[in-house]
């Protein structure tokens, strides 16, 4: 039950399947591990088919439910939306939440490029919203260590970063043709689906990308086609082909504002890599390394260590000391992903709170945005493309 003393922050959600699963689990979980002068409630959650909405509200503790998004934004008893669809209905949704006077939390990539999500990041600075990116991965408390011994200058100039994001799960060619595969769905496949985050963990870690060159591949050309299908799976029989017109891989070069380079691949080709979100970035004074499958460690070489007994040693980010893991287990007690976005809730329920949109937010969107704009571009071109190149071709206060 939530104390007198505590601010209620009605939620509204757009969607039900993945990410749904993630975000409603995150904001029943965020009171129980961290307090917080804000606590979510699970007003309404909204899908286009009733039957599997109302099963959604009921098994993940939704209060109601709603079939059309235009009607859970008119309600006066939703303060957040939050917006865990197909990418190609983030804009118009955030927009007329923020219009509306709602707070925002949307999935990435924000948008299908980057005029919508400069447009979205516009109209929340204009409406006053508190506005948030779900850019998970920085929140694990791994990678906030890592942001900590950056900025405490242990690693020294950071020279570079190498990043890669490996899946596997669409290798089979008959593998059906669900929306992640649709380019008027979802913008780009495996480059804005995962290479996203990449960018935005460099972007955090890092700096600002200045440029980029690129290619983007798609393997498999045609798909079976179904009836019901979602982002991740397919029901029913195979019929005819379509086309796929989405890359299956992406890979990038990067020269950053600070000096830095870096590498960047993210395919869905990686036979035996399930999720492998990975990075190592390399300074003047040691380097830092983190896998996602093995979340809770960080690898830390120092160049200053005695001779002799230099390495990579692995911490274990699960003490008391370690960013977010004190609200948790004793130490060597694991966490998982499903903690990361507990984290984020509770960095957007302090920036609901005292009014601010915490990192990573709309801007955080955009700028993301216009880098993977930049690497399409630079696949189309054959040529180093500049992210202000990119940002150029849009005008602030965009009509």
């Amino acid at each position: 039950m939530v104390g007198v003393s505590k601010k209620q922050v009605r939620i509204g959600m757009v969607g039900y399947k993945f990410m749904g699963k993630a975000h409603s689990h995150a904001y029943r979980d965020m009171p129980f591990f961290f307090d917080s002068d804000c606590i979510p409630v699970l007003q309404a959650i909204c899908g286009r088919n009733e039957g599997g909405v109302k099963q959604a509200a009921d098994k993940m503790g939704w209060n109601t439910y709603e079939t059309d998004w235009h009607k859970l934004i008119e309600r006066d008893d939703i303060d957040l939306i939050d917006i865990a669809t197909p990418n190609n209905m983030h804009a118009e949704i955030a927009i007329a939440a923020a219009e509306a006077g709602k707070h925002v939390l949307c999935e990435k990539p924000l948008a299908m490029n980057y005029k919508q999500a400069k447009k979205m990041h516009e109209v929340a600075e204009k409406n006053g919203v508190t506005h948030a990116i779900c850019h998970n991965y920085r929140f694990a408390p791994a990678v906030q260590l890592a942001k900590k011994l950056i900025e405490a200058g242990r690693i020294g100039k950071i020279h570079h970063i190498r990043a890669t994001y490996l899946q596997d799960w669409m290798m089979d060619p008959e593998f059906p043709l669900v929306w992640r595969l649709s380019k008027k769905v979802c913008g780009s496949g495996a480059h804005g689906d995962i290479a996203a985050h990449s960018i935005d963990l460099a972007r955090f870690l890092v700096g600002e990308f200045k440029e980029v060159t690129g290619i983007l591949e798609t393997f498999i050309k045609e798909r079976p086609i179904v009836a019901n299908s979602d982002g991740w799976t397919a029901t029913g029989p195979l019929s005819s082909k379509g086309k796929v017109d989405v890359d299956d891989a992406s890979l990038f070069l990067a020269r950053f504002e600070n000096g830095a380079i870096g590498t960047f691949e993210a395919t869905r080709f990686a036979g035996g890599n399930r999720n492998g979100n990975r990075f190592e970035i390399n300074g003047e004074k040691g380097s830092i390394r983190w896998d996602l499958e093995h979340m809770n460690h960080l690898q830390v070489y120092f160049a200053d260590d005695e001779e002799g007994l230099q390495g990579f040693r692995t911490i274990h980010c699960t003490e008391e000391v370690h960013p977010f893991a004190g609200a948790y287990w004793p130490s060597g007690h694991i966490i998982g992903y499903e903690h990361t976005f507990i984290h984020l809730v509770k960095n957007l329920m302090d920036g609901i709170n005292k009014g601010y949109s915490p990192e990573p937010n709309f801007e955080d969107g955009a700028k993301n945005q216009a880098v993977l704009e930049a690497v399409e571009k630079s696949a189309e071109t054959k040529r180093w493309v500049s992210v202000k190149e990119i940002e150029a071709q849009v005008p602030n206060d965009q009509k």
